[in-house]
């Protein structure tokens, strides 16, 4: 039997009966991506000496009648991640000898579980980005087409498991890094409550891996099933120990409802600052069909929900005046001219960005206040609905746009053309109140790429959104490789990645 494709809760169970172990589990996946991964480069940081021997403890501890969350399973980790003894470059040349001497706590979490690391998998320059390159570890192709992304800044771990490298992954999100690679893969993510999982050690490699916590920034599980997802991020879930863990511990309530036909859910489409491609339309269509089929009541338009104009500004301010502080740009003289010489009545998203990268601190108390009543607007809502479903990004995964000034990019949406970076708003809509946000598979555009949306939930409710993920996965199915049941090979569309692959890059 091959087990590359196995759930970790299907693979945790064999291996508790004996059927299986965290050895030929490592293997077996090393073996795929040795094989498969030269035409995708989805694991830029193999490990797999110190994979081979964690199986081996793993496999060791279990004939000791140990048993642990995660014991044998074969992982991946974002390449953000410190880890001892591995590069962290966040793709950035400068770092690109970068070693870390320690594990971020994430990393200590999942290997106290007892995963097994395969390695790290690819990022975008500084994590900037929803496509996935970068010039150290080169470009990483979508398994369901190469030529197009798999989503940034995550991608490499969506198309690892979307390839079979391993059951699990985690990853990030502050724009989407976890949710848009998901829905351009045909995986499942969940992007968490803001601060529900502690961070530290997933930091540019110039700066100290001190506890701090940015803002709109999370760390979160990928998977190919949405019960996998909960299993991870009960490993995930916590503060950190050098700060509110010093005196918190974490008690997540449990899911609101437990059957479909109990959940209150509005359905969201259609967003006014930019268009919703039919492909992704279908899929929300897809679960609003499952959801009223399964008894549950279904809403299309509420007047509790937050504006979603002024969100989206929102989002936009923080998140790029956020950006620049950790990321200083050069042109600062240039874009306050630029800035300056906007109209007052444009309010397009690209002069929000402009003026953002100019925020002063009492230009971001203002954005953060209007947060708080977004919040607040949130808190109404989820008194009437326990989730809302809505797009991840606005269309399935597009081709590789490497133009260098990513400004000058477009998205286009059925024959039209938008600005690249509008496309954010719907990831903005859960990040900039903080909100948890699962990512499911709802099936496939008609050139057959994998289409996805999000579930929303209340704040501290994770549970809440990841059971409608169950649900829905029992309904409308969830994960399925690329090219059909992928037993023994790729059924991918065409050659290698341009710019090589992650080993001939790394030089390991």
């Amino acid at each position: 039997m091959e087990w590359s494709f196995k759930t970790a809760g299907e693979l945790l169970s064999a291996m508790r009966a004996g059927a299986v172990t965290s050895a030929e589990l490592t293997d077996e996946a090393i073996a795929r991506i040795e094989r498969d991964d030269p035409s995708i480069n989805a694991i830029c940081v193999p490990d797999f000496d110190r994979a081979r021997a964690a199986a081996r403890r793993a496999d060791e501890a279990r004939a000791r009648g140990a048993d642990r969350p995660l014991l044998g399973v074969p992982v991946t980790v974002k390449e953000s991640y410190d880890m001892a003894g591995l590069p962290t470059t966040w793709g950035m040349p400068p770092h690109r000898d970068h070693v870390p001497a320690g594990d971020a706590v994430q990393v200590t979490r999942l290997k106290a579980a007892g995963a097994v690391v395969l390695g790290k998998t690819n990022v975008p320059l500084g994590l900037q980005d929803i496509q996935t390159f970068n010039e150290i570890y080169g470009t990483t192709e979508n398994p369901w087409a190469h030529g197009r992304t798999p989503g940034g800044s995550s991608g490499g771990s969506a198309a690892a498991l979307a390839a079979g490298f391993g059951a699990l992954s985690i990853a990030s999100d502050i724009a989407g890094s976890l949710r848009t690679p998901a829905h351009f893969c045909g995986v499942h993510a969940h992007k968490p409550t803001l601060g529900l999982a502690a961070g530290r050690g997933m930091v540019p490699p110039a700066d100290p891996a001190w506890p701090v916590e940015p803002d709109l920034a999370v760390v979160g599980p990928m998977a190919r099933s949405a019960r996998d997802l909960t299993l991870l991020l009960d490993v995930m879930a916590g503060p950190d120990p050098l700060t509110y863990g010093v005196a918190h511990r974490l008690q997540l309530p449990p899911a609101r409802r437990e059957r479909l036909g109990d959940f209150r859910v509005l359905v969201v489409e259609e967003h006014p600052l930019i268009p919703t491609s039919s492909a992704v339309r279908a899929g929300v269509h897809r679960v609003a069909t499952a959801l009223a089929d399964g008894g549950a009541r279904v809403a299309r338009h509420s007047p509790l929900l937050p504006d979603l104009t002024e969100a989206a500004t929102l989002y936009m301010q923080l998140l790029i005046s956020g950006s620049v502080a950790r990321f200083p740009i050069d042109s600062d003289e240039q874009l306050r001219t630029q800035a300056a010489e906007l109209s007052a009545e444009d309010r397009s998203l690209d002069a929000v960005r402009l003026r953002a990268l100019q925020f002063s601190h009492r230009d971001w108390l203002a954005a953060d206040h209007g947060r708080e009543r977004h919040r607040q607007g949130w808190r109404r809502l989820f008194t009437e609905f326990d989730a809302v479903v809505c797009p991840i990004t606005p269309t399935p995964a597009f081709p590789h746009d490497h133009t260098p000034n990513p400004m000058e990019r477009r998205i286009d949406i059925d024959g039209a053309s938008h600005p690249y970076f509008d496309q954010l708003v719907w990831a903005g809509l859960a990040t900039m109140p903080g909100l948890p946000s699962t990512a499911i598979p709802a099936g496939r555009s008609p050139e057959g790429l994998p289409v996805g949306v999000q579930l929303i939930g209340p704040m501290y409710e994770d549970r809440t959104p990841l059971r409608l993920a169950e649900l829905l996965e029992q309904e409308i199915g969830g994960f399925q490789a690329p090219g059909g049941a992928m037993t023994t090979s790729f059924a991918l569309s065409a050659g290698p990645a341009s710019s090589g692959s992650a080993c001939a890059a790394t030089g390991s």
